[in-house]
C-alpha cells in the first residue's frame, strides 16, 4: 500500500513527556543526573572487573558485558530525550527514527539473552561447583558472551525493517520519548495484524525464551541452596544471586508490560512510565544493586580507588 493523496511521513515529532517549560527544565536536570549517575557507575563496574585481579571470574566477566550493555542501551534514547527536553521542535527523522528503533531492539535483545547466561553461570557455580572452573572456561565464556550480543540482530532486523516498511500517510506525532515499537505502530495507516503476530512471536522467543531459562537455572539453585546443610552456606549461595535476581525482575517485569501487549488500551502516560523504568532507571539501578549488594566489588572498588589515589601521590 501506497500514500494514496496523501504525503509519506518523512520525519515524527516526539510528544515527549510535557510542554510545560518550567516541567521541562526540571525533568533534563532530573534526566541529567540520572544519566550522569548511571555512565559513572556503569563505566566504574567495567574497570574495577577488568583491572581487579581478585574479580578475573566468568560471573564479573558478564557483569562487565551487562556494564557495557547498559552505556549503549541508554546511549540510543536518553541523549535524544535530554535535547528534545529543551528544544522548542523535538522531530526526529525517518531514518534516525529507524535506526534508534533498531538498536534499542538491538540491546534490549541482547541484554535478555546475557541475562540468561548469567544465570546459567550462577547454576553451575551452585549446582555443580567442583567442575564449575571446567565448565565455565574462557573459551565458553568469550562465546556467550558473543552469542549474546549478537542475538539481537534478528530481532532488531525483522522488527525494525517490517514495521518501518508500513506506509506512515497520516499523523506524526508519537506520543512517547523515543521512537520504540508499539507507540509507532499506532501511526501505520494499514492494517497490522500481520506485525503483531510476528511481534508478538518475536517478544515470545527473545523476551521469554531466555526467561524460561533463567527461571530453569534458578528453580536448579533454589532446590540445592534449601539442600545445603549449613545455614553460613545457604546465606552465602543465596547472596551471589541475589543481585542478579532483582535485575531480571527490574528488567522482564517492565519490559514485559510493553510487549507482550503491542496495542493495549494502557494509557500513554503509563506506558511512558514503564518505559522509562527499563530504559532508564534500571540502568541506573544495576550498578548500585551489584556494588551495593556484593563485598568483593565493594573491596574491588576500594583497591582501585586507593591504587589510583597512591599513584597521584607519587606522581606529587
Amino acid at each position: 500500500m501506497t500514500c494514496e493523496n496523501h504525503t509519506q511521513v518523512t520525519e515524527f515529532i516526539l510528544r515527549g513527556f510535557t510542554n510545560s517549560p518550567e516541567m521541562q527544565v526540571s525533568l533534563f536536570v532530573l534526566f541529567l543526573v540520572v544519566y550522569t549517575v548511571t555512565l559513572l557507575g556503569n563505566f566504574l563496574i567495567v574497570t574495577v572487573t577488568s583491572v581487579d585481579p581478585a574479580l578475573q571470574t566468568p560471573m564479573y566477566f558478564f557483569l562487565r558485558n551487562l556494564s557495557l550493555l547498559e552505556v549503549c542501551f541508554t546511549l540510543v534514547m536518553v541523549p535524544k530525550m535530554l535535547v528534545d527536553l529543551v528544544s522548542p521542535r523535538k522531530s526526529i527523522s525517518f531514518v534516525g527514527c529507524g535506526t534508534q528503533m533498531y538498536f534499542f531492539f538491538f540491546f534490549g535483545s541482547s541484554e535478555c539473552f546475557l541475562l540468561s547466561v548469567m544465570a546459567y553461570d550462577r547454576f553451575v557455580a551452585i549446582c555443580d561447583p567442583l567442575r564449575y572452573s571446567v565448565i565455565m572456561d574462557r573459551s565458553l565464556c568469550l562465546w556467550m558472551a558473543v552469542g549474546s550480543w549478537m542475538s539481537g540482530v534478528p530481532v532488531s532486523l525483522l522488527q525494525t525493517a517490517w514495521l518501518m516498511a508500513h506506509p506512515f500517510c497520516g499523523p506524526s506525532t508519537i506520543d512517547h520519548f523515543f521512537c520504540d515499537g508499539p507507540p509507532v505502530l499506532k501511526l501505520v495507516t494499514e492494517d497490522t495484524t500481520m506485525y503483531e503476530m510476528q511481534a508478538l512471536a518475536s517478544t515470545l522467543l527473545f523476551i521469554m525464551f531466555p526467561f524460561s531459562l533463567i527461571l530453569f537455572s534458578y528453580t536448579h539453585i533454589i532446590k540445592t541452596i534449601l539442600m545445603m546443610p549449613s545455614a553460613t552456606g545457604r546465606q552465602k549461595a543465596f547472596s551471589t544471586c541475589s543481585s542478579h535476581l532483582i535485575v531480571v525482575s527490574l528488567f522482564y517485569g517492565t519490559a514485559s508490560l510493553t510487549y507482550l501487549r503491542p496495542k493495549s488500551n494502557q494509557s500513554p502516560e503509563s506506558k511512558k512510565l514503564v518505559s522509562l523504568s527499563y530504559t532508564v532507571i534500571t540502568p541506573m539501578l544495576n550498578p548500585i544493586i551489584y556494588s551495593l549488594r556484593n563485598n568483593e566489588v565493594k573491596g574491588a572498588v576500594k583497591r582501585t580507588i586507593t591504587r589510583k589515589v597512591l599513584q597521584k601521590l607519587d606522581v606529587l
